[in-house]
């Protein structure tokens, strides 16, 4: 890891991580709480998740004589209002939108709520950050937005969309000399640890004498542990320039 690159957009900023009770929000939220922001707002709309979250950073920046304030947001990115009078309430510095559903079996059973969530609260985020004039927005999104084949993918693929959309709608005002939102996108892949990682079923079908469920015969799954993913997204909204 590149120090400079991950401490860019967070030492001695406030930083707002969607999903922060999550899996991979989580892991984001242990690594930043180690760079010296101002602060770090949880916005999560799992209530147990984000007292887990908030307690862990709470007693970690308490061992460490950290001055970075621990600031719980219980809440959904669908709720626009929560969102605007949380960016605006914190003054928020950079964005870290891990807050999405990531089970493909289950998305494709409710795709309502799939389209609601992943799509229209990223929306929600993204705009308001633009509005707002955030420095920072970085999308965490998945490979299976490539050439989707399930819901989940297509869902991930249409917020990336809407990123380098609202990015786009900010070049003439870049080119005029202002400062406008930086928007970065960074694709996960197969996470160890991740709660929408395949690594679970596959463990359990072993453990059980199998069979083991596989994609396709020809398949190439690639893994890395979600130390190393939440790492790599830090140095990416560094380094990424707008899309």
């Amino acid at each position: 890891p590149n120090n400079k690159l991950l401490t860019a957009c967070i030492s001695n900023k406030t930083v707002l991580v969607t999903g922060a009770g999550g899996s991979i929000g989580s892991e984001l939220c242990r690594q930043i709480a180690l760079l010296k922001p101002v602060s770090i707002i949880l916005l999560d709309h799992s209530e147990h998740n984000l007292y887990s979250i908030n307690l862990e950073l709470t007693n970690l920046c308490n061992k460490l004589n950290s001055t970075t304030s621990i600031i719980p947001v219980l809440g959904t990115i669908t709720n626009k209002a929560l969102i605007e009078a949380t960016l605006k309430g914190y003054k928020i510095n950079t964005i870290y939108h891990a807050a999405a559903y990531k089970h493909v079996t289950l998305l494709e059973n409710n795709i309502q709520e799939a389209v609601r969530n992943n799509i229209f609260g990223t929306y929600n985020v993204a705009k308001t950050a633009a509005q707002q004039n955030i420095d920072n927005f970085i999308l965490i999104s998945s490979d299976k937005a490539v050439r989707p084949t399930s819901v989940m993918g297509a869902t991930k693929r249409i917020t990336e969309l809407i990123t380098q959309g609202l990015s786009s709608k900010l070049e003439a005002e870049r080119k005029k000399g202002k400062k406008t939102t930086r928007f970065a996108i960074v694709r996960f892949g197969n996470v160890l640890g991740s709660s929408g990682s395949v690594i679970p079923l596959f463990q359990n079908q072993i453990e059980t004498g199998g069979p083991m469920t596989i994609t396709h015969p020809e398949v190439t799954r690639y893994f890395m542990t979600i130390s190393e993913a939440t790492q790599l997204v830090l140095q990416a909204g560094s380094i990424g320039k707008n899309c």
